[in-house]
């Protein structure tokens, strides 16, 4: 069970500063898009999320889309909002989170892997050796392929949840790491 392990656990996306991220050696965050970074079904994006994405790069912190969404789908989204992104990444396999890594130039210590599942983002992000962070997903609702996978998901979230007191926090300060 520990591959699906998330390293923190945080409400939201948004809620991840830069203070924090730097304090954990982070210099960039690797997201995925539907239902963690922008709604499944709002493509738009909100006011917060163009607030935290200035955030970071003013403080030097990279953002990069790391979606099983095709090129045409994340482009329309990420194109007004300036942000770089690996399609068809292939999660839960680590083959887009390496990607994005090794064209940033940076060592698995500095970037963290965010999403709202752990059958996809978890596991690939702890595949791929690096921290991860689980959110909760911005909106309830499901595309149709992701409510198969939340499906088993609620099994594996219970299995861990007996190993571990699976909280989610405001921040990555004070979190537990395993």
């Amino acid at each position: 069970m520990a591959v699906f392990e998330p390293t923190w656990l945080v409400t939201n996306i948004f809620s991840l500063t830069p203070a924090s991220l730097k304090q954990q050696g982070i210099k960039a965050v690797l997201t995925d898009l539907d239902n963690t970074l922008m709604a499944w079904d709002h493509p738009e994006g909100t006011e917060t999320l163009t607030r935290w994405l200035t955030d970071l790069r003013n403080s030097g912190i990279k953002v990069v889309v790391v979606s099983n969404n095709n090129a045409n789908r994340i482009h329309k989204a990420m194109a007004k909002l300036g942000v770089a992104y690996v399609a068809r990444a292939l999660k839960p396999l680590p083959v887009g989170i390496t990607k994005a890594r090794k064209q940033l130039g940076l060592k698995r210590s500095e970037v963290v892997m965010v999403g709202d599942q752990l059958l996809t983002d978890i596991w690939a992000g702890n595949l791929a050796g690096v921290r991860t962070v689980l959110t909760q997903p911005l909106v309830q609702s499901d595309a149709w392929n992701t409510r198969i996978n939340r499906y088993f998901e609620g099994y594996v979230f219970k299995a861990l949840a007996k190993k571990r007191h699976l909280d989610y926090q405001e921040d990555i300060h004070g979190s537990h790491e395993h």
